[in-house]
């Protein structure tokens, strides 16, 4: 039985984690792709990301949902610098951020995210959804491609219970088209080994006069295609042992299924001693000793929880 090896175009790759597999499906279009896709799947990534921090089973869930939501959102641009996708709301999770730095047009992303959050609050739910836990508030997306360009962010409220919802809100409302979301977050085996996470992402693809209907067209292709990418469960989209393109082949091996060579992933974060000096030379002498323990100011950076210490004697104003 075919196993949709024969769909791929360019170099074939295998890699199963930590990537961002795109896709075009020409779903009876009679030239060229009629919608155009991605699929992320987060693996040893996720896994380093959440277990960084003392995260509650919940919050933690919710920061790999975002982190697999942001490199999907991300995976669909092309950009020099920083996409950032944040949350933020008056519920348990007050905030929650990712961003995705590349420098070479999108060919591998560097990828970080953390949560802030009220524990004592959050222990009082049970099964929270993205809402419960998010509360009323605002997602944002951001590209900051640096000085000698104009940065980009939209901005809508949080509308709906998930963070696919909240997501296809934003494409609703800020971009005036359509996008169907998908994105799961959880731990391997019985609900106790590494963290991983996957989300998938329909849009349409302009016709011949560059336009792009919403949904309520009457158009078959779009409505079947979402409802085929909806038979898709989170233990398929977690499966270390289902390879991406394989997942996309079950799903869509009637709509003229095609993938490109998938994007690559890794962990990384901005955060260094330069960085962290800068920002305390601005503070004045008396401030740091206040902020000084045992002789020594410390910073935790809120992304990796990496430990920075510094004798506050030698901050020199500048």
């Amino acid at each position: 039985m075919p196993d949709g090896s024969e769909v791929v175009d360019g170099d074939g790759s295998t890699l199963v984690d930590d990537l961002i597999q795109p896709f075009n499906l020409q779903a009876g279009r009679a030239q060229g792709p009629a919608l155009t896709g991605r699929l992320t799947r987060l693996g040893p990534l996720a896994d380093d990301v959440l277990t960084r921090h003392d995260y509650p089973e919940p919050v933690a869930q919710l920061v790999g949902q975002a982190l697999a939501l942001g490199a999907t959102l991300a995976g669909a641009l092309k950009f020099n610098g920083i996409f950032t996708l944040q949350m933020q709301g008056d519920g348990p999770v007050s905030l929650v951020v990712v961003d995705i730095t590349t420098n070479d047009e999108g060919a591998t992303f560097t990828l970080r995210g953390y949560a802030k959050f009220d524990e004592d609050k959050v222990v009082t739910l049970d099964s929270p959804s993205a809402r419960d836990l998010l509360g009323k508030g605002y997602m944002a997306l951001t590209v900051d491609q640096g000085t000698h360009t104009e940065r980009y962010q939209g901005l809508v409220e949080l509308i709906g219970d998930t963070l696919a919802e909240f997501a296809q809100h934003y494409f609703r409302q800020s971009q005036q088209m359509d996008a169907a979301v998908m994105v799961s977050a959880g731990r391997d085996g019985d609900g106790d080994g590494a963290w991983r996470a996957a989300g998938i992402m329909l849009q349409r693809v302009a016709d011949q006069t560059l336009e792009i209907l919403p949904s309520d067209d009457g158009d078959d292709p779009w409505r079947r295609n979402m409802m085929l990418m909806a038979t898709g469960t989170d233990k398929e989209m977690l499966d270390p042992e289902l390879a991406p393109r394989r997942y996309l082949y079950r799903l869509f091996h009637e709509e003229g299924l095609r993938v490109t060579p998938p994007r690559q992933l890794t962990r990384g974060c901005r955060c260094s001693e330069e960085r962290i000096l800068n920002v305390l030379h601005q503070l004045p002498q008396e401030e740091l000793v206040e902020l000084s323990i045992d002789g020594a100011v410390e910073v935790t950076c809120e992304f990796c929880n990496a430990l920075y210490l510094f004798d506050p004697e030698t901050l020199e104003p500048r």
